[in-house]
């Protein structure tokens, strides 16, 4: 079995890969280069830098699978790669902690004002009535998606004593009740969270989840945090509402 991975993988990993089968890492291939190379191969594994698109997996006719080294698969042409019989494999839980706890780190240094008072001591400013920021304590924090990811950042927003809203269609209201969290609507959530997190994969019916209708339900000194992928949000309409100051502020991955 011949393996392509074309994305940075860590050494331990293709040294595991190497007991089973024989591998060649050759990350920074343009798609002409991936495209004109991969029928010589059994499998791909990618992150998130590699687009495999459709016209790279026709010319894959020895692919069997497809591999992503991490949660998404926005990057994949999944449709025609289960029309050639090629599986296409993830790890879900992969990122989950270091996600997580990305998300709590945001969450701070929003509320403390952090880079902007960064960024003014640098300028030799001591403007410390400026940066005055909020407790996150007794805050709602409204998860949008409540997975693998958001699920651990409620655990640890509930031991910072937060209020955690959540909507997610596809999780139990018994199974968020378990962490500490209330399922509800997203309207509901959109106008009463004081930091609204983004958990949700990139997929047709979350593009743009978050556009200026969403945004205009939002609190004033609301907060959005997005640790998921960019598209999610309509981001010039994020754009305008913060120079509106229609949202108090926003913090990007």
């Amino acid at each position: 079995m011949k393996i392509l991975v074309s994305d940075p993988l860590s050494p331990q990993g293709i040294e595991l890969l190497q007991q089973y089968a024989r591998v060649e890492f050759r990350p920074n291939l343009n798609p002409e280069e991936l495209q004109k190379i991969i029928a010589d191969y059994d499998a791909l594994i990618v992150r998130s830098h590699t687009r495999v698109t459709a016209p790279i997996i026709q010319a894959g006719q020895r692919l069997k699978v497809i591999g992503r080294a991490g949660v998404g698969v926005d990057n994949i042409d999944v449709s025609q790669a289960t029309a050639q019989g090629i599986i296409v494999v993830n790890v879900p839980e992969a990122n989950t902690v270091s996600v997580a706890e990305l998300t709590l780190a945001l969450l701070a240094s929003l509320a403390r004002n952090i880079p902007g008072a960064n960024y003014s001591v640098k300028a030799g400013e001591w403007n410390r009535q400026q940066f005055l920021g909020v407790e996150l304590y007794q805050k709602i924090l409204g998860l949008i998606g409540l997975g693998h990811i958001g699920s651990e950042v409620a655990r640890r927003a509930r031991a910072l004593g937060m209020n955690v809203l959540a909507h997610d269609p596809h999780v139990s209201a018994e199974y968020a009740a378990k962490i500490g969290v209330e399922l509800v609507d997203l309207p509901y959530l959109l106008g009463q969270a004081d930091f609204i997190s983004l958990h949700v994969p990139l997929i047709p019916a979350t593009r743009h989840l978050i556009g200026a209708q969403e945004l205009s339900l939002m609190k004033p000194e609301a907060m959005l945090i997005n640790c998921a992928r960019g598209g999610v949000v309509d981001e010039q309409s994020l754009y305008t509402a913060l120079c509106e100051g229609r949202i108090a502020g926003a913090a990007l991955d």
